[in-house]
C-alpha cells in the first residue's frame, strides 16, 4: 500500500542520493566507533538494515511535517530526509550524545528540512502537530500510540514499523487508535520479515 507523495521533480537524482546517503554512513561508521550509536558495525551491514530499511516506508510518509520519534542515530529520519528535501523533519532523542550527532550530520550534508531536537517524548509538545509521527524505536506498537499518539496534528498518522506483524500489540491499542493500513515493506538484501504499520487515533480520521 502506498499512502504517500509519490515521486516528483523536488526529489534528488538517484546518483545524488546515493552520495548523500554514502556521506551519512561515512559520519555515521565514524561516530559509532567512540559513542556507539548503534549495534549495527558493519558498513555492509548498516547499508541494508539502517539505509535501505529506513528508506523502504517512504510510501507511507504523508509531509509536510514529520517528526521521527526516538531517531537514535537517525532513523528513518536522516536517510527520508535526504530522499524528501520538500518535507520537514524533526528528529526527536532524549540522548544528548546522539542528538550531537544528529546536528553534526546535519551541518555537514547541509539539511535545511532537518531540525534535531533534544527531549524525552513525553516531554515534547510538538507545537501544532504532525502529519506523519514514525518510529523504529518503540519495542510494542500500543505503546507507542500511548506515548507519541498526541503528538499527531489533524489529519495526522502513526507509522511505526515492525518485524512480525504485531497482532497482539494492535489488540492492545488505546481507546480511540485503530489500524488503517499494514503492510510487508520488502527491503533488499533483507532476510527477515519488515512490516509497516499505519494507525489512526481520536478525531484525525482523513483524507490521505
Amino acid at each position: 500500500l502506498a499512502c504517500g507523495v509519490g515521486a516528483g521533480s523536488s526529489r534528488p537524482s538517484a546518483d545524488g542520493l546515493a552520495g548523500r546517503l554514502a556521506a551519512y554512513l561515512a559520519l555515521l561508521v565514524r561516530w559509532n566507533a567512540k559513542w556507539n550509536l548503534t549495534a549495527v558495525r558493519d558498513p555492509r551491514d548498516m547499508v541494508t538494515r539502517h539505509l535501505f530499511d529506513s528508506l523502504s516506508v517512504d510510501p507511507w510518509v504523508t509531509g509536510p511535517r514529520v517528526i521521527d520519534v526516538g531517531t537514535g542515530a537517525g532513523l528513518p529520519g536522516i536517510p527520508l530526509a535526504l530522499l524528501r528535501p520538500e518535507v520537514r523533519f524533526t528528529l526527536l532523542d532524549s540522548a544528548g550524545k546522539r542528538t550531537r550527532f544528529l546536528r553534526h550530520v546535519v551541518a555537514r550534508l547541509e539539511l535545511e528540512n532537518v531540525e534535531v531536537v533534544q527531549a524525552r517524548v513525553e516531554d515534547y509538545d510538538g507545537a501544532a502537530g504532525f502529519d506523519t509521527v514514525v518510529s523504529r524505536a518503540f519495542a510494542a506498537i500500543d505503546g507507542f500510540a500511548a506515548t507519541a499518539g498526541r503528538l499527531c496534528g489533524p489529519g495526522g498518522r502513526l507509522l511505526a514499523l515492525a518485524g512480525r506483524f504485531p497482532a497482539d500489540d494492535l489488540a492492545a491499542l488505546p481507546d480511540g487508535w485503530r489500524l488503517l493500513a499494514a503492510g510487508r515493506v520488502a527491503v533488499p538484501g533483507l532476510a527477515a520479515a519488515r512490516h509497516a504499520v499505519l494507525l489512526t487515533g481520536p478525531e484525525r480520521d482523513g483524507a490521505l
